[in-house]
């Protein structure tokens, strides 16, 4: 069975939206939720998730609301923290990592942490039994990816291709994902570029998929209601589900 990892917003379009959303999600097919830390100049991301950002902090975000928001849902849905590392940085990271592992979270992952930076903190996600999340590039050396992934826990993402998330670029991925595979049993997730209509393609090989955008497009269509949003992510990632399993 592969799975199914979906990032959403934290508190777009509110708080007590993120916490249903993501219970829904849980509910159909969805294995691990990326909970989305707002923040101001999101270089990994597309222009729905940097509107979905941008919304949220106008809308008044505070790092506390990720945190209410996780309380509800990290006992009920595999969670994880998605955000950049000055975020968890502001916080202080030995006492956020206790607090992460206190509300259930099972790791967090921080694109513009390089690995080497992150190795800084290696022995604080163990301690806190935390899993940081190994990225890897279709522009990492094959010395590179080996370093990398010979420690990688739960999951490695895999960036489909160089550029931003949400992007339909379409590539072979399949010597890349051999060149993983050849260090590692550590399951090996596609992100970027992942949607209803490219994610039984893009699975091919891999272990599972990663879908962001398609679920923050729905968020940013405001004819919708509340509900209708909820029902419509729901489908997204039951769709998404079967066909990465078909």
């Amino acid at each position: 069975m592969k799975d199914l990892v979906a990032y959403i917003t934290s508190g777009y379009p509110e708080k007590n939206f993120s916490i249903d959303l993501a219970l829904a999600l849980g509910e159909n097919g969805v294995d691990t939720l990326e909970l989305g830390v707002p923040f101001s100049d999101p270089v990994a991301d597309g222009p729905a998730i940097e509107k979905a950002n941008q919304k949220a902090l106008e809308q008044g975000f505070k790092f506390k609301d990720l945190l209410e928001i996780s309380k509800e849902i990290a006992p009920k849905v595999d969670t994880l923290w998605m955000g950049y590392f000055n975020s968890f940085y502001q916080q202080k990271m030995e006492s956020l990592l206790p607090k992460a592992q206190e509300l259930g979270l099972n790791g967090l992952i921080i694109p513009d942490l390089p690995h080497e930076e992150a190795l800084a903190y290696k022995d604080l996600f163990a301690a806190n039994k935390l899993s940081n999340i190994s990225f890897v590039a279709p522009t990492d050396s094959r010395e590179r990816i080996q370093e990398i992934v010979t420690d990688a826990q739960k999951f490695i993402y895999m960036v489909a291709y160089t550029g931003i998330t949400g992007s339909g670029v379409s590539e072979d991925l399949q010597p890349f994902l051999a060149s993983i595979k050849e260090f590692t049993q550590t399951p090996v997730y596609v992100g970027f570029g992942v949607n209803e209509k490219t994610a039984k393609e893009k699975v091919k090989g891999a272990d599972g998929v990663i879908v962001g955008s398609a679920f923050i497009n729905i968020l940013l269509n405001d004819t919708l209601s509340y509900t209708e949003k909820i029902n419509q992510c729901a489908l997204l990632a039951k769709e998404i589900k079967e066909k990465i399993n078909s």
